[in-house]
């Protein structure tokens, strides 16, 4: 029987850290405010470290804390502070590459992760970052399926990789396009996507111009491995990475969950053809670029494009309004709607900092304590939803999109 491999969610703030806690995940990456590739997202403070590692290990699930930049020679004194920081409070794992901070996590004795940032392809550089110390690498997302099997049988090394999540045109998304276009560093976390737009050629003696937004030629569409995940995990992949610190906790409450269920599935002899259908069509509820496998089976042609900007999303929430009091003996909450009206078999989310991310479907309505079909904006509502739901929690609407 396959190994289960470690679920690795992204978090960037405290919601999406519960959303993923709560739906599956077996470990968490995240970055603080200093020397991450997510420097647009939120991120935690350093101080927060304490209160993540004592969360998720009452829940039995690992932290990963990424430091996972070019470091520059001012920067050196944070790579200490950073660092000291993870071991007092237990941090599981450092995802780096710059020799600087490996260097520091041997000082430190701290367990480390070589990022795909430093692009590692063949066994001799996989067993380079092994011979300083490494306990895992994810690998380029430029290797095929085939390469990863050789690299992992030959160093035996963990080996992480990429499952879901967006792309990049550069190799292991070392990009300069935001840098050299909006001196804006990519490879310092700060990337503001200039990839993702249309862009116009012009020829110099103006005697014609081309528009390049029907392929989108450097803006790829998202992997997606659910069609083929029972191949990674019978691969012995040690860790399914899902890409996301920037993304919504409705994005990473389907996503976790998803690749959860497709994990357990398999393992049991479960997973079918049909479940497949399903979990890919409950991935693209949320926001996608469209779909496609990535390297995992050799070089991708045209149709690793998006073809279009911004998301695919067969879903989108509106938010409708917020909890003034939950009765958790009862499981009901009380809700004030301040921005939409509802009505009875609508589908839900209740998103709050300590509550993560609860999906429901409205079975009964109470409306100023009368039974109800419809609830316009402006009224108090009661309905029963099961979940450690707190006040000032926030109601959104499920919108179903016609996509077609």
């Amino acid at each position: 029987m396959s190994k289960k491999p470690e679920l690795l969610a992204p978090a960037g703030n405290w919601v999406m850290l519960r959303a993923a806690a709560e739906h599956g995940a077996d470990a968490i990456y995240l970055g603080a405010d200093k020397l991450n590739m997510r420097a647009k997202a939120k991120n935690f403070g350093l101080d927060e470290l304490g209160d993540i590692t004592d969360f998720l290990k009452n829940k039995n699930i690992d932290t990963h804390l990424t430091i996972n930049t070019i470091v520059y020679e001012n920067e050196l004194q944070q790579i200490d502070e950073i660092l000291g920081k993870a071991k007092e409070t237990n941090v599981d794992m450092i995802i780096c590459w710059d020799p600087a901070v490996i260097q520091k996590c041997v000082e430190y004795e701290l367990p480390f992760c070589i990022s795909t940032q430093a692009s590692i392809s063949n066994t001799s550089s996989a067993m380079f970052y092994k011979n300083l110390g490494a306990k895992r690498i994810v690998l380029a997302r430029e290797c095929t399926l085939e390469q990863i099997i050789e690299i992992k049988e030959k160093t035996r090394l963990e080996i992480e990789t990429f499952v879901h999540g967006a792309m990049c045109v550069a190799v292991s998304g070392r990009c300069f396009l935001s840098h050299e276009a909006f001196a804006r560093s990519a490879n310092k976390g700060d990337c503001i996507q200039p990839c993702r737009r249309e862009f116009k050629i012009i020829d110099k003696s103006g005697e014609a111009e081309y528009e390049i937004g029907e392929d989108y030629v450097l803006s790829p569409k998202d992997l997606n491995t659910i069609y083929f995940i029972d191949k990674l995990i019978d691969a012995g992949i040690d860790s399914f990475k899902i890409e996301g610190r920037k993304r919504s906790p409705e994005y990473i409450s389907k996503v976790i969950s998803t690749y959860r269920k497709a994990i357990d599935l398999h393992l049991e002899g479960k997973l079918t053809k049909e479940l497949k259908e399903q979990f890919n069509d409950d991935l693209g509820r949320v926001y996608n670029r469209g779909f496609s496998d990535g390297f995992y089976f050799g070089q991708p042609g045209k149709e690793q494009y998006a073809g279009m900007y911004g998301s695919l999303a067969t879903t989108r929430k509106e938010y409708c309004g917020k909890v003034i009091n939950y009765f958790k003996k009862s499981g009901v909450a009380h809700i004030k709607l301040e921005a939409s009206s509802i009505k009875k078999d609508d589908e839900f989310y209740i998103i709050g900092k300590a509550t993560g991310i609860v999906e429901f479907k409205i079975d009964s309505l109470f409306v100023y304590d009368e039974p109800a079909d419809l609830a316009e904006k402006g009224s108090e509502i009661t309905i029963p939803v099961t979940g450690d739901i707190r006040n000032n929690d926030k109601l959104y609407k499920i919108v179903h999109l016609n996509k077609e």
